[in-house]
């Protein structure tokens, strides 16, 4: 098994875990996506107490990747939902997941498709 394919596994597992509504080949298709970042101990999750980083999300992903032109508002709520749904107790938020959650909360599956 392909480290790729280990993280996957991993994060299909965690989504379980988490009771997150999310199909195992989506987000397989995210984890592709974010290339070698996974790797990466802090890139790989998102603090969501850390401002600077939910914005680099909001400006990065919803925008640049996504192609979103909602509202500041719209997205920060979005942002705060995720990190809700995966649970404030949860320190270690995986990107992967959080993304794809994000993705399908804005009905974007497609860019990954």
């Amino acid at each position: 098994m392909s480290k790729l394919d280990e993280k996957i596994t991993t994060y299909q597992e965690e989504a379980k875990q988490l009771g997150l509504d999310l199909p195992a080949d989506f987000i397989a298709k995210v984890t592709k996506g974010l290339g070698p970042s996974i790797y990466n101990k802090d890139a790989e999750t998102i603090a969501c107490s850390q401002p600077s980083e939910l914005e680099t999300v909001k400006k990065n992903f919803l925008q640049k990747k996504l192609g979103l032109t909602e509202d500041d508002a719209t997205l920060d709520a979005a942002i705060k939902e995720v990190c809700e749904k995966m649970g404030s107790g949860n320190k270690s938020k995986k990107r992967a997941l959080f993304y794809a959650l994000l993705a399908k909360r804005f009905g974007k599956e497609s860019v990954y498709a």
